[in-house]
Parts: structure tokens; sequence; C-alpha cells
């Protein structure tokens, strides 16, 4: 919640993006950030340091505010959060009302959720971190164009998407509590895209890999490693996170899945692969 609570402001201050990539927050070395967002002709940014454990405010013009990640409710965090925008001059409207949750409770009414575990958080973070390295590293290898690797606030994992170039059909939607027309938007052109979800109820901690539109022959593509699986339900390739944490090499084994899985949306949709994929004999590092 509150990481859709900073979200939703950068929703409010950066100019639009395709596939909303303007909404999305970055791994930095401490946490998550926005990146510098306008505001009149200041700019704001505003960092999560799951380090510290706090969520510092900062603007161009010197400005700086913490406000403390502790155990306390949605809603105190929200109010202490917006006093710490005022107090430095920024007046910016959110609706506050989280998306992609099943149960939507307005931040400024939330004190169901109030949990905060430090060292979970500074767990999660860690396994971001290193994801967000070899998704960066997969990234290079494509010269189409490439979403950054970027982590979207409502279905809390961290991406990055490929594009064949063509359009898509438009999407159905239906995502929980959340206006079709971003779903659209989203998946206005043919991707695959893969990334880390922490889990959630009963289901892993997991990478994935999935296509828009899923072409035909995509689900029973054979994938690697052997451990992972096309999830019927979720309509998604799946590598548990186990899988990588006990590997004796986990880049290796996650560089496979996600090139494989790559190659499954590739081949199946029939994307002019050779346009689109960088030829090298090296993964760029030694340039």
């Amino acid at each position: 919640m509150l990481t859709q609570i900073v979200g939703k402001m950068r929703l409010a201050l950066a100019p639009m993006q395709n596939h909303w990539w303007q909404v999305t927050l970055y791994t930095t070395e401490r946490g998550l950030t926005t990146s510098a967002m306008p505001y009149g002709e200041r700019a704001v940014s505003v960092d999560f340091d799951f380090i510290d454990h706090n969520v510092v405010v900062r603007t161009s013009d010197g400005g700086t505010r913490q406000v403390p990640l502790t155990q306390r409710s949605v809603s105190e965090f929200y109010s202490e959060y917006l006093k710490v925008l005022r107090s430095l001059d920024l007046d910016v409207k959110i609706r506050d009302v989280p998306v992609e949750v099943a149960v939507a409770i307005p931040f400024s009414q939330d004190t169901q959720h109030a949990s905060y575990d430090r060292d979970a958080a500074n767990r999660w973070w860690r396994v971001i971190l290193q994801a967000n390295r070899v998704l960066q590293r997969f990234r290079g290898a494509f010269e189409g164009k490439a979403s950054p690797v970027h982590f979207f606030w409502g279905s809390f994992d961290l991406a990055a998407t490929r594009f064949s170039g063509r359009r898509a059909p438009v999407h159905p939607g239906g995502a929980l509590n959340c206006p079709d027309y971003v779903m659209r938007e989203a998946y206005s052109r043919e991707c695959s895209s893969a990334g880390f979800w922490p889990g959630g109820g009963t289901q892993e901690a997991a990478f994935y890999s999935y296509a828009y539109p899923e072409p035909e022959g995509y689900s029973s593509y054979a994938v690697r490693p052997a451990a992972a699986y096309y999830d019927q339900n979720m309509r998604e390739f799946i590598l548990p996170y186990d899988a990588v944490r006990n590997a004796e090499s986990p880049d290796d084994v996650l560089l496979e899945f996600l090139q494989s899985t790559y190659e499954a949306a590739a081949d199946c949709a029939k994307w002019d692969r050779g346009s689109l994929e960088r030829q090298s004999t090296g993964d760029g590092n030694n340039g």
C-alpha cells in the first residue's frame, strides 16, 4: 500500500509515456525510487530506503524530509506523508484508492493494513536487487523496443518487456479495481514480458514470463530449466524462486528461463528475430 501511495504521486506528476512506463519505480542501491519528477520548474524524487527504513522526499531546491517506515496503519503513514509534501510546498492531488487488489480500502481510511517487518522488507528488496541485475543483462541482448527494468506498484512485480513491433488486439481488461483502459494501454503492442513476483496467499514467490497475445503453441513450448512450467490458471510460465535461489549458478538458471520463454513467444508468434536481437559474441560487459 505504501508503494501505491508513492506510485500514485508519480502518476500525478510524470508526463504520460507508452504502456504507463512513467508510473513505475526503479531499483536503487538502498531500495526503490521514483527518479526525478517535474513539479512546475522544480523537481522532486521519493525514495524507499530499505536499509534505514525511511521514505525520503527530496526537491531540487534543497528540501529533504523523511517518513519512517514503521509498524503503523496505512492511514497514519498517508497522513504524515501528505504533511511532509505540504511542508515542501508540494500540492499533489492523487486518487487515494489502491488498484489491482481485491479489497480497495482508501488510504485515508485503511487501518486494517498496519504491519511492517523490517527484516522481510529488506530481504524482499535484496531479491529485487539481484533480479534487477540479471534482467538488465537480459534486456541488453535485445535491439528492438524494450521497457526499462522497472517495478509496477499495482501488481507489485519487477518486470522487463520486449515488443515485436506489431499492434496487439484490444486487451479485454478485467484487472481488479483497475479501469479497462489501463490494461488496453499497457498491452497495446504485441509483447513478451518477464519478471519477479514475491507471491501472495498460497502462491509461491516466482519468476514469470508470459506473452500477449498468447500465440498458438506457446503453452506447450519446451522451455528451460527443468523446474519451469506453464501455469494454466495464470497463463504464464513459472520458475519457482527457490529453484533459482538453490541453484549452483542462479544467474545462469534465470537467464536460461528468460531466454527460452522469450523464444517461446517470438518463435510461436513469428517475430522477426533477426532484426530484433543483438548479434554479439558477448554480453556487452567488455565494450
